[in-house]
């Protein structure tokens, strides 16, 4: 039986194994965390249970590039695949992955998209590069290739290309980032596609939310369902994980895999904190063979749903994510986070694009600046939009940021850049994060 639908005692003393299994690998094999069990005087044969993590220091991105190579645990000869994640002191973290590596993504996807109810016969449309070293798209496509579905590997961007692919192949399901989505919708109206009778039933999206924390479509979310009556599932991923964790038809969190994954949630005082309350996402991966990570600071800010889901599963899942911790922003006094910017910015019709760029002012405190694209600037116009523009954030998050109009076909170039993966809707400058 699957372990997410046994008991939650049960998960528990499966995941104990499994743990104990990875610090005995990591002891044997890994470089770098055989260094730091030494320093920090950890005797793992003593960690016995989830409990027991806490005595192990924390691995951060910045340890992750410092000592890079350090974390594999394998010769170079066993690596079949190389792939890239963004860093933090400006250089990008390589992660190398055995053909058992590459099997348990495909097992990770595979669950992830029976969980959003996709199956055998369905037809996924990949709206996401699977080149440029990027883990998720390789990801995506084993997945599928795994659950027997068909896919078609169209990349992101170029809604005419998109709709064209859709016309000719009819697939069930598409999988891009949701912010993608309104302009899909509006070249369809703009060139007289009957989107709401193509084949396409289900949204799948990566990198963005479509809830909030209860659950509910957040603004982007109700934008697309308002449009388009298709189901919307999130995921929740990154590259140093090697799991997604999606939501079910109930939208109630993404499930997290036991049999892959060990998910702390850790607050201001790096301890754990109670069961549904917000703090850090730490993960510790488990099947790993390359490049295992041992409690690893995602900078990831969720709270873990215990409560057994109406799908059935019992294995707890996360909430939408609030942002990042790095990405707080102390604001006139306010604290924000991107998301939270972002989701007064997607309820605007009249927008067609924008950037959230966060910085630092005069006095070193921090400042926000948004600069929003319209079709066809107006100083007169602009004037009246930027005033209610700015009602608006402050009877949502109570503060109003600086705001800048640009023609939103200059904008674009700097959201969504050619080399980049995904658009860059935040930008923050702060040299101190």
């Amino acid at each position: 039986m699957d372990i997410e639908f046994e008991s939650p005692d049960r998960i528990k003393a499966f995941q104990e194994g499994k743990l104990i299994e990875a610090l005995a690998y990591l002891n044997a094999r890994s470089p770098y965390y055989r260094r730091m069990f030494k320093s920090a005087g950890i005797d793992v044969n003593a960690i016995r249970t989830l409990e027991d993590l806490t005595l192990i220091p924390f691995t951060e991105k910045k340890d992750l590039q410092l000592y890079n190579w350090d974390f594999l645990c394998r010769d170079r000869s066993d690596v079949v695949d190389y792939v890239t994640t963004s860093g933090t002191l400006g250089e990008p973290v390589s992660f190398a992955c055995t053909e058992k590596d590459l099997q348990r993504l495909a097992f990770n996807e595979k669950k992830s998209f029976e969980c959003a109810g996709l199956k055998k016969g369905d037809t996924l449309q990949l709206m996401t590069t699977i080149d440029k070293r990027f883990m998720a798209g390789l990801a995506y496509f084993l997945g599928i290739r795994e659950m027997g579905a068909s896919i078609i590997r169209v990349g992101n961007g170029i809604p005419e290309l998109q709709w064209d692919t859709i016309r000719r192949l009819n697939p069930t399901a598409i999988m891009c980032v949701p912010s993608f989505i309104p302009r899909l919708i509006q070249y369809a109206e703009e060139h007289g596609i009957d989107y709401r009778s193509s084949s396409v039933r289900k949204i799948i999206g990566i990198g963005e939310g479509m809830r909030d924390q209860q659950f509910n479509l957040n603004l982007l979310g109700r934008r697309i369902k308002e449009k388009w009556d298709v189901e919307l599932y999130a995921t929740y991923s990154s590259t140093e994980m090697g799991a997604t964790f999606s939501e079910c038809r109930y939208g109630c969190g993404g499930h997290v895999h036991p049999e892959l994954i060990i998910v702390e949630i850790i607050g201001e005082d790096d301890k754990p904190v109670p069961d549904g309350q917000v703090g850090e996402v730490v993960i510790t991966t488990l099947g790993v063979e390359g490049m295992p990570l041992l409690r690893f600071r995602t900078g990831d800010m969720a709270a873990k749903c215990t409560q057994q889901c109406r799908c059935g599963r019992n294995s707890f899942r996360l909430t939408p994510l609030v942002g990042r911790k790095n990405n707080m922003i102390k604001f006139k006094g306010t604290t924000l986070y991107p998301p939270m910017i972002i989701d007064v910015l997607d309820n605007c019709r009249e927008i067609s694009n924008y950037q959230v760029v966060i910085g630092t002012n005069e006095l070193g405190n921090d400042d926000v600046l948004v600069r929003i694209g319209l079709p066809a600037p107006d100083a007169e116009k602009d004037a009246a939009f930027v005033a209610d523009l700015k009602n608006m954030f402050r009877a949502r998050i109570r503060v109003a940021p600086n705001i800048e109009i640009c023609r939103a076909d200059i904008l674009s170039r700097d959201v969504y850049r050619e080399s980049g993966r995904k658009p860059i809707k935040v930008l923050d400058t702060r040299t101190s994060r």
